[in-house]
């Protein structure tokens, strides 16, 4: 025993605030904006602010197709309880009991009100996975091998593949499929922003209204989980109820944003062109063409003699 701690003992880890991938992703995307900054002052005119709102607008839609893919939150439940903390004991504790749900596992939060309760700190973040690469069974067992709090094991269970619940496939599924068609939604957003700067925006718009459309399948695959009645969880004399969270939200805001984007440059093609040309600043180009042409100078002396 050293100052407190058991040195050859895991130790007990610290609660989970967010996801290094998503770190990551977020990083990589702020220095592409970050790098648009800084090259946006050698852009003249109202040129500028148009180039600054397409590329913010695309850098968004782009880092939040990629983020909500690891997020947690795809339904998010909370709920407060007094229940027993670990088996074959009488303690019971005031708790905040959390279940957040994405496309690749689920998080169950048990934080305690305090946090200092029985001697002990009671603030958790388990994930448990249930990706096609993952084992959900097996990181319960280890759950049940660590003697994870009783909360924490008692909403695990409810997802595993043996539960009387037999969620576990359902959310198996939809999640993969709905991953699946997000990833196509990114293609189609790079494919939309190479087709914006050859320039053939009608083209592009199209792609915009694809990404929307993969984006949307991507939310009706997820919302069939619901088509499954979920178990109560049941703790102490509370509910814990799930609801759409903020993950599931976002991605349908930005799909409704490609929906009006992708219209609106589709619609503007067919009724006006010259605004659309504004817009992505191909204007300006044009007048210099024709600028060019009128300042080339022929010589009168070699008209005439082919005359």
């Amino acid at each position: 025993l050293f100052d407190g701690i058991y040195p050859f003992y895991p130790q007990q880890r610290k609660a989970a605030s967010f996801d290094i991938s998503i770190i990551i992703v977020i990083v990589v995307f702020l220095t592409l904006a970050c790098s648009f900054l800084l090259i946006i002052p050698g852009i003249r005119g109202r040129a500028r602010l148009y180039w600054t709102l397409r590329v913010l607008l695309s850098l968004f839609v782009g880092v939040v197709i990629v983020v909500v893919q690891f997020t947690g939150d795809w339904e998010t439940g909370w709920v407060q309880a007094n229940t027993s903390y670990k088996s074959f004991s009488r303690a019971v504790v005031n708790v905040d009991i959390g279940l957040h749900i994405g496309l690749e596992g689920v998080n169950i939060t048990l934080k305690g009100n305090p946090v200092k309760q029985i001697n002990e700190t009671i603030n958790y973040n388990e994930h448990f996975p249930w990706s096609f690469s993952s084992n959900y069974d097996r990181s319960y067992s280890e759950g049940l091998e660590k003697g994870l709090p009783s909360p924490i094991l008692y909403v695990a269970e409810k997802f595993s593949s043996q539960s009387p619940c037999a969620v576990h496939r359902q959310y198996r599924i939809s999640g993969h499929y709905a991953s699946a068609t997000l990833w196509v939604a990114f293609c189609t957003w790079i494919i939309s922003n190479i087709l914006f700067s050859m320039p053939a925006l009608v083209y592009g718009g199209y792609m915009l209204l694809v990404t929307g459309a993969f984006m949307t399948f991507s939310l009706l695959s997820f919302s069939t989980v619901r088509n499954s009645p979920m178990c109560l969880i049941q703790i102490g004399a509370a509910t814990l109820h799930v609801a759409y969270g903020g993950s599931f939200w976002l991605t349908l805001v930005v799909g409704l944003l490609c929906f009006v984007a992708g219209i609106t440059v589709v619609a503007l093609h067919h009724l006006n062109l010259d605004l659309l040309k504004t817009f992505f600043d191909l204007r300006e180009d044009k007048a210099e063409e024709h600028q060019e042409m009128a300042e080339v100078y022929v010589n009168s002396y070699f008209v005439n003699k082919a005359l």
